[in-house]
């Protein structure tokens, strides 16, 4: 599984913080079986936003298209002519 990005980390955190906050002032709920449910819920739905969040993914490498020779000149030169011996 791919590691989250800081994006999905932040939007997740921010909406298990802020959901769990906002059931449990709405709900009212004091006993701790009510605390926990809410808590539950929170958590899940950060981790729905944090999994729903879109991931940009990154060009594929490998896939240039030289269109031109490097130039003698360049700092890509090409390696000199090998001298070829006769006599072994």
């Amino acid at each position: 599984m791919p590691r989250p990005t800081s994006a999905q980390l932040a939007y997740g955190s921010a909406t298990v913080v802020l959901s769990t906050l906002a059931m449990l002032l709405l709900s009212e709920t004091r006993s701790g079986l009510g605390v926990g449910l809410v808590t539950v819920a929170g958590l899940a739905l950060g981790l729905l936003v944090a999994l729903t969040v879109p991931v940009s993914r990154p060009a594929r490498a490998g896939r240039t298209v030289r269109t031109h020779r490097p130039l003698a000149g360049s700092a890509v030169a090409a390696e000199p002519p090998r001298e070829h011996s006769l006599h072994g």
